[in-house]
C-alpha cells in the first residue's frame, strides 16, 4: 500500500488490535485516511460483517470528516485508529489543537460546510473529546 501513511498494523484481519496509521496533516491525507479505513473495514467485513450495509459508509464518513477537521483546524500531523468493539466500531482522530469541536451554524451563503461535526455525533452511538495540553483525541463510537 502507497497512500502515504505509516501504517502500524496489530492485526490484519480487522480484529480487536486495529490499526493505527500517522500523517502528516496534508491536505491528501484526508484521502489516505479513508483508504486506510476502507482497507480495515474490508479485512474486518471478513470475519464480522456490519448489521446494515450502511454501517460500512457511516464510519468512512465519520473518518474523512475528522481526518478533514485535522487537517483543516489543527496544524501538524494527526493520527487514525480504528479497532473493533463488542458492537461496533471505535475511531480515534488524534491532532495537535488542544481545543474541542465546536459546531458551527450553517447557512447557504457560507459555503465552508459547517455540517461534520453534526454528522459525526448524529451517525455515532458515543463521542467523546479528550483533551491534552498538546492537542486533543476525538472518540467516536459507530454501530457496526
Amino acid at each position: 500500500m502507497n497512500d502515504g501513511a505509516d501504517r502500524r498494523r496489530a492485526d490484519d484481519s480487522g480484529g480487536s488490535d486495529g490499526l493505527e496509521a500517522r500523517f502528516g496533516g496534508a491536505l491528501e491525507d484526508v484521502s489516505a485516511a479513508r483508504l486506510v479505513a476502507d482497507r480495515y473495514l474490508d479485512a474486518l467485513e471478513r470475519t464480522a460483517a456490519p448489521a446494515v450495509p450502511d454501517h460500512r459508509d457511516d464510519v468512512l464518513l465519520v473518518v474523512t470528516e475528522l481526518a478533514g477537521n485535522a487537517v483543516q483546524y489543527a496544524p501538524g500531523p494527526f493520527s487514525l485508529r480504528l479497532r473493533r468493539t463488542f458492537d461496533g466500531v471505535h475511531v480515534v482522530v488524534r491532532d495537535s489543537n488542544p481545543h474541542p469541536p465546536v459546531p458551527r451554524p450553517w447557512s447557504p451563503a457560507d459555503n465552508t460546510g459547517a455540517v461534520g461535526w453534526y454528522l459525526v455525533n448524529a451517525l455515532a452511538t458515543q463521542v467523546s473529546v479528550l483533551t491534552r495540553p498538546e492537542g486533543k483525541d476525538v472518540h467516536v463510537f459507530l454501530p457496526w
